[in-house]
């Protein structure tokens, strides 16, 4: 961040953003954030001439704004484009090489992201929600524990959110990495050998756990609960974080607001996310049931925690070829 009014803005909208959502963030250590209490909404925004949002299926706050118009209300200048993907990795692939300026993942894509040198900053997070992520396995199924994943072949997206919760699962089993076998495959395809039964287990996430749970009706061999938070984050290139702080305010505020009219108008969410996904009604309404309220506001410091925790998770098994500092990976104020 060059310009030291670029650096005393982004505090003061972030600072704000934290306070006016209820939750902790590191920039309330900063004094010049603590005295920070000016709205986001009378910081005059920057020109932008275009903002490229990447999401999936399973971000519901973006999703609600997207159906509802409500960025494009607020960047009356700008050209806002929507690009969905079908999971993180994806999504971060295209962020790194300059096709988005923001998107939001789950937790394992951005570790990866670092691990392999993107230049991409975390600038704020959802709650963590345990119960929105599952390892599944046929109801007629012989697993019954985790520990009875070994020597299984188990479905999941490489990089996902799902990868962390297998790799958890399988620490918590007591087994090692190398005694399961990880089919990596994309929701989709995953989905398709899961059915065929050419795989004995699946690591998935809501919207495509809940479809799956009331069309095949599997067994839910353990959610996230006492393995992963299942944090959600939201990413920018570093161009934009450093550049357009007064956007990412403007981002909380709206993305927040989507939050709020999925918790207290619930049939109007399930159509708006129906409508756009393609998902029954039922399945929305199931994978919704199972999120918790999520406002967007900057990292708190337990969810730079858990972040870390993942980080180390994955490097402990090979499968990021360097420990990782997370917090160098926070946009720098």
């Amino acid at each position: 961040m060059d310009h030291p009014n670029d650096r005393r803005n982004l505090l003061r909208v972030l600072a704000a953003s934290a306070a006016s959502f209820g939750i902790f963030s590191p920039l309330a250590l900063i004094p010049s954030a603590q005295a920070a209490t000016k709205n986001a909404a009378d910081v005059p925004l920057q020109p932008l001439q275009q903002l490229r949002i990447g999401y999936q299926k399973s971000a519901v706050n973006l999703v609600i704004a997207k159906q509802l118009g409500w960025l494009e209300k607020r960047f009356p200048g700008t050209k806002v484009s929507w690009l969905e993907f079908p999971a993180g990795p994806q999504l971060l692939e295209a962020l790194s090489v300059g096709s988005l300026e923001f998107g939001l993942t789950g937790d394992a894509p951005p570790v990866f992201a670092q691990a392999a040198g993107k230049d991409l900053v975390y600038v704020g997070a959802e709650p963590p929600k345990p119960d929105s992520s599952a390892i599944l396995t046929q109801a007629d199924s012989p697993l019954r524990t985790l520990a009875d994943l070994k020597g299984r072949k188990v479905a999941l997206q490489k990089g996902s959110s799902a990868h962390f919760l297998l790799v958890r699962a399988v620490e918590e089993a007591g087994l090692q990495w190398s005694d399961i076998q990880p089919i990596y495959l994309t929701p989709a395809d995953a989905r398709a050998a899961f059915e065929r039964k050419s795989v004995d287990a699946w690591a998935i996430w809501d919207p495509f756990y809940a479809a799956t749970e009331l069309a095949v009706q599997p067994r839910v061999l353990a959610n996230g609960r006492g393995l992963s938070n299942n944090n959600s984050f939201y990413l920018a290139s570093r161009e934009f974080a450093s550049q357009h702080p007064q956007a990412i305010a403007v981002l909380f505020e709206e993305l927040t607001r989507a939050d709020r009219l999925a918790q207290d108008d619930r049939k109007q969410a399930i159509q708006l996310i129906a409508d756009f996904s393609g998902l029954d009604a039922g399945v929305v309404s199931l994978f919704l049931t199972r999120r918790p309220r999520s406002p967007v506001a900057p990292l708190a410091a337990s969810t730079v925690a858990d972040q870390q925790r993942a980080a180390q998770a994955f490097f402990k098994i090979g499968l990021i070829p360097k420990p990782l500092n997370v917090a160098d990976a926070l946009l720098k104020l």
